[in-house]
């Protein structure tokens, strides 16, 4: 007999919709993560899908707001943002760029389109920050579409790799804290895929093009476009696309396992955390 163990094929343990909203200045999204139905995913507290051809639905954009304490990760697919903050940085993110942003201690940005007309399409995600690291200084992981590398690990399969590694290809972001795995999967009709994932990691993958078979046999899912999966049970995820072919975003990383208290833009470990953040702020210690 072999002493090599069997992978045992991830699942899907629970499928969700996003909920129509709106954000900022009145921006229409889809909240996938932090609705009713799934508040949170340690240690991911977010989970925003926008996608509009209609300019009145995302011209107001993001007006100047205030973070403290955790990570937003905007991934632009289509259309141009604009970003400013009260310490100086500025940027443009177009479409296959990324940004990954320490709030840290604090910081005041704002986030307005850059157009007019046409498609704006994209995501944005927040990420807890450990205790240790809510009071660190803000930065920027920010990086343009020719510096985020492509994996095509399959007949038919194109991996753009954000954070974590696929094969060889290793993507530019790093946060040693929560170790995400942060990847855009785009898979041909029928083509089949499957990627070892991080044992006691959390993980989650949202289709937002076809439909995508989860896993195989009795235990197989099929998830159909804006449905997010939560997975776990297994050490392998298989995916099989649909006859449409599929897209999704695949999203993992470590839970911090500590407690959060928030409220809109703060995110901090305890109450009284979290009222000093709101005197910080109203003191323009941001």
């Amino acid at each position: 007999m072999s002493d090599i163990p069997i992978a045992t094929p991830a699942r899907v343990l629970r499928t969700v919709r996003g909920l129509p909203t709106s954000d900022g200045g009145g921006v229409k999204l889809t909240r996938v993560i932090g609705s009713p139905e799934l508040p949170d995913l340690d240690p991911f507290l977010l989970l925003d899908e926008f996608g509009t051809d209609r300019a009145e639905d995302y011209i107001a954009g993001f007006p100047s707001h205030p973070h403290r304490g955790f990570e937003t990760v905007t991934y632009m697919l289509d259309g141009r943002m604009r970003h400013k903050d009260n310490h100086g940085n500025e940027g443009l993110l177009t479409p296959g760029s990324v940004q990954w942003m320490t709030a840290g201690r604090g910081l005041i940005h704002s986030e307005m389109p850059e157009q007019e007309a046409g498609r704006m399409r994209g995501f944005q995600l927040w990420v807890n920050l450990p205790a240790r690291d809510k009071m660190s200084a803000p930065k920027y992981q920010e990086y343009a579409p020719d510096h985020i590398p492509l994996a095509t690990p399959a007949a038919g399969v194109k991996i753009k790799v954000i954070a974590g590694q696929v094969g060889e290809v290793i993507g530019p972001i790093v946060q040693p804290a929560t170790d995400p795995l942060y990847l855009d999967i785009e898979l041909q009709p029928g083509s089949e895929w499957q990627h070892a994932l991080v044992a006691g990691h959390n993980a989650f993958g949202y289709v937002f093009e076809g439909d995508v078979t989860v896993g195989a046999g009795e235990a197989a899912t099929v998830l159909a476009s804006q449905q997010l999966a939560v997975l776990g049970g297994g050490e392998v995820l298989q995916l099989r696309a649909g006859q449409r072919g599929a897209r999704l975003i695949l999203v993992a990383g470590r839970p911090l396992r500590e407690p959060v208290m928030r409220h809109g833009p703060f995110v901090m470990n305890t109450r009284q955390e979290l009222m000093q953040a709101f005197v910080d702020f109203q003191e323009g210690r941001f």
